[in-house]
């Protein structure tokens, strides 16, 4: 039986399903990486050259070791990481967590326009990024994009959540999203 779009309803039902899946992905992907990230600041401090460099954050190491700045930066996206990762208990701290994670991704996207051998040659007057720290730092735009999302998501289920006059978890209801 078709719908009025002419999409057989199979294919709406796998559609949907695919969405909860790429949501579920987003969401606790987003959280993997900002953990992982977050980790590795503890034990390599690779933000030393990009912050060093940039006009807004450098700043810092007037008042705090590179170790600390490492430290710091790590402790944050591993707090973002567990507060996105309570959605469905706590949407609103997930939505603190989305928030702290928008941030810290502007911070390192603002490394594209300040760090040097961001660009690594030009073909045909079209700048071709360099790997590192080029490519590293671009990734960020499409985590930021997740990290809105996440934020959005967090916002409309808390707001839904208390609409309903209960929290996610006291309600014992599944949101649609996952």
């Amino acid at each position: 039986m078709a719908n009025v779009s002419g999409i057989p309803a199979s294919l709406e039902r796998a559609g949907s399903r695919i969405s909860v899946a790429g949501r579920l992905v987003s969401r606790y992907g987003l959280v993997v990486v900002l953990a992982w990230i977050g980790a590795g600041k503890y034990v390599k401090m690779e933000s030393r050259v990009l912050i060093e460099h940039s006009p807004l954050l450098s700043w810092i190491y007037d008042f705090l070791s590179y170790g600390t700045v490492a430290n710091l930066l790590g402790s944050m996206e591993i707090i973002a990481a567990a507060l996105i990762a309570v959605h469905r208990l706590w949407p609103r701290v997930s939505a603190i967590g989305s928030a702290l994670a928008v941030v810290l991704f502007l911070g390192t996207l603002s490394f594209l326009f300040t760090t040097p051998g961001v660009i690594d040659t030009f073909a045909d007057g079209f700048p071709v990024l360099s790997a590192q720290p080029g490519q590293f730092l671009l990734k960020d735009l499409v985590l930021i994009g997740v990290a809105l999302w996440t934020l959005g998501d967090s916002l409309e289920a808390a707001r839904r959540a208390h609409a309903a006059g209960s929290t996610p978890c006291s309600s014992g209801r599944v949101y649609q999203d996952e």
